[in-house]
Order: C-alpha cells, then sequence, then structure tokens
C-alpha cells in the first residue's frame, strides 16, 4: 500500500487512539501516538511529520501548549481533536496555530477527508521554489529557513546550534516579545531558574556575530524588562 504520509497522534484515551490509529494505517498513513503531550513534543524533535493530531486534554503538557510550541518551530498542518465543545477552547486553538478542530465524537471518513485536505496544501507549500523560503532582510542577512543556514553578506554565519536554534525562532516569530525564560525552556527543554545567564550570553554572541549593536539594533533588539525580539526588515 502506498504510504500517504507520516502523522504524530497526540491522545492520552488508549481505546481513541487505537481506533484512530488503525483506521488511518488502514488508509495508507504512517501513524505515531504520544500518550503524553511531553511525549508528542519529543516524538515532533526526534522524528519528521507531514501532520500532526492533538487532543486538548493532556498528562504533562496540555495539548494548547504543546500547539503553541510545536507552531513556533514549524508550519506543519495541526489539527485539534477534542471532547471540548466550547467556543472559547476552539477560538484559542485557532488563535495559538492550529489548522483545524474537530469535536469528539467524530467519523472516521470526516477525520480522513479532512487530513487529506490540509496535506495537499501543505505540500503545496513545501513544493514552492526553494527561492521563495530564503528570506532577504535589510542589512546584509539572509536566512534559508528550509535548509536552516544564515547567510550576513552572502557569506555563511558561523552559529553554534543553540545559536541558530535561537536565530530562527526569533525571526520565524518577527515582532514577537518572548522572555529569557521562554527561550530558555523552548530551545534548551528545561525549566528556567533564577540567576540563568545562558540566554543572554547566546544572543550577546549571535549580535557579535550578526555585527548588531543592541543600542542600535537591526535584527535582534531587547524588549527592556520583558526579553527580546527580532525586527530584522524584509527586503521586497
Amino acid at each position: 500500500m502506498k504510504n500517504l504520509g507520516s502523522i504524530l497522534l497526540v491522545e492520552d484515551d488508549k481505546e481513541i487512539a487505537r481506533i484512530v490509529c488503525d483506521h488511518l494505517r488502514k488508509v495508507g498513513y504512517h501513524i505515531t501516538w504520544a500518550s503524553t503531550g511531553k511525549e508528542g513534543w519529543e516524538d515532533f524533535k526526534q522524528d519528521s511529520y507531514d501532520l500532526i493530531l492533538v487532543d486538548l486534554m493532556l498528562p504533562e503538557m496540555d495539548g494548547f501548549t504543546l500547539c503553541k510550541t510545536i507552531r513556533l518551530e514549524s508550519d506543519i498542518p495541526l489539527l485539534i481533536v477534542s471532547a471540548r465543545h466550547e467556543d472559547e477552547s476552539k477560538i484559542r486553538g485557532l488563535e495559538l496555530g492550529a489548522d483545524d478542530y474537530l469535536t469528539k465524537p467524530f467519523s472516521l471518513e470526516e477525520l480522513s477527508a479532512r487530513i487529506s485536505s490540509h496535506l495537499r496544501r501543505y505540500h503545496r507549500y513545501l513544493n514552492r521554489p526553494e527561492e521563495e523560503k530564503s528570506t532577504k532582510y535589510e542589512h546584509g542577512l539572509r536566512i534559508d529557513f528550509s535548509k536552516q543556514i544564515c547567510y550576513l553578506n552572502d557569506e555563511p554565519l558561523l552559529l553554534t546550534s543553540k545559536e541558530l536554534d535561537l536565530l530562527l525562532l526569533l525571526a520565524k516569530n518577527p515582532f514577537q516579545t518572548f522572555s529569557k525564560s521562554e527561550l530558555y525552556e523552548h530551545i534548551w527543554q528545561q525549566e528556567d531558574v533564577d540567576g540563568n545567564n545562558t540566554v543572554t550570553v547566546h544572543i550577546k554572541s549571535v549580535r557579535s556575530k550578526l555585527n548588531d549593536g543592541s543600542r542600535s539594533a537591526k535584527f535582534i533588539q531587547t524588549v527592556w524588562g520583558v526579553g527580546y525580539r527580532f525586527i530584522g526588515e524584509v527586503l521586497i
């Protein structure tokens, strides 16, 4: 049977997970099942998927947090599958970056149809010419998000893995302010503690390599008392 794509299902109800996994495997998808939000996040980081199905009521990390965390990293289709019917939950999920919201109970045929629809759109996005995925900014910065390579004045920027992760995260979310704790917990996947200056040190190093002064920032701006944000101006 032809492999239609790889799907990550994050669902703590074992019976629902079994039914969904069995159905989608029969249709032709490769399925990975995670039973907690934290496990889902770890699976997402370790492997490559075409689409993610997320329940909201999850142990360790709820579905809202998982959607928000994944969306900061990727444009992958995110479908919420939840028993929560309230409009507030639907609106919040969509505002956090989910592409669709399916309320339990649902038919397996409808689930398959929605997955197929979102995958078609996502594959069209992935098939764009490579130059469209590379963004040029004023002052000589260019970021190839698909290859995860950064250039300054056409020369590759020699960034460490964590420096690159920081710059990509900020640049993917322009003008969004991140606190030091948010950056540390997202990039280092550890809980932040008082007195931790890891983010400050890494941001200083990235700025130095970008020739970006903190007092007249061109790319990474300090929001005093809050954190940092990316302010690079895209060249059109």
